[in-house]
């Protein structure tokens, strides 16, 4: 059996998971503060493995089909990131340390999740990107390609955010100074609101 198609989708997925975005920052918060990671992670890993399988099973033109919905994703999900960009503001204004969550007062598992659920579902993007462009992709192989496709791309979300939250720890020498927390939430503060700008005024492909 070949592997050009896993390893295609391997790649394919890696470009566009690895990318700097929301999500990401999030996960590396929760493996900074050792905070319900393995769970952040799983969410990540299925939400993506599901959107991915749907793609590769023909559900990316029915995605195209409903731009209003699309629209809709695009208003919530650029208030949901400008209201935890103004949270991480807020953060980094008055130095409170992520490495001490128990003092700082924990978020409970389930705002946790929710968050997670938030920052992966109302992104427009990650429908157009999962489902409907890498759905596409799936396309160019046959005989069971596409699914050997869909795998390789299910396992770069695996790889990748399994590195992202449980790697973060070989970070925390360096963010036990408060003032790295600091910066760290000021530029997650100003790439929740770069991106919350960029999904009201790019127009979605």
């Amino acid at each position: 059996m070949s592997l050009n198609a896993y390893f295609a989708g391997l790649g394919a997925g890696a470009g566009l998971i690895v990318a700097i975005g929301a999500q990401n920052a999030f996960v590396l918060r929760q493996g900074l503060q050792r905070q319900y990671v393995a769970a952040v992670v799983l969410i990540c890993v299925v939400a993506d493995a599901t959107l991915i399988l749907a793609g590769v099973s023909g559900m990316g033109l029915a995605i195209k089909q409903q731009p209003a919905l699309l629209q809709w994703l695009r208003y919530v999900g650029a208030a949901f990131l400008a209201v935890y960009g103004l949270m991480a503001a807020r953060r980094a204004w008055q130095g409170e340390s992520g490495l001490r969550p128990a003092e700082a007062g924990a978020a409970s598992l389930g705002r946790v999740l929710l968050a997670c659920l938030a920052f992966t579902l109302l992104n427009p993007h990650v429908y157009l990107d999962t489902v409907v462009l890498l759905g596409s992709l799936s396309t160019h192989y046959v005989d069971g390609g596409n699914w050997r496709f869909a795998w390789g791309a299910c396992t770069a979300s695996l790889l990748w955010f399994s590195a992202l939250g449980f790697g973060a720890r070989m970070l925390l020498p360096m963010f036990r100074a408060p003032h790295a927390w600091r910066v760290f939430d000021i530029l997650v503060a100003l790439l929740m609101f770069g991106l919350a700008a960029l999904l009201l005024v790019q127009p979605l492909a």
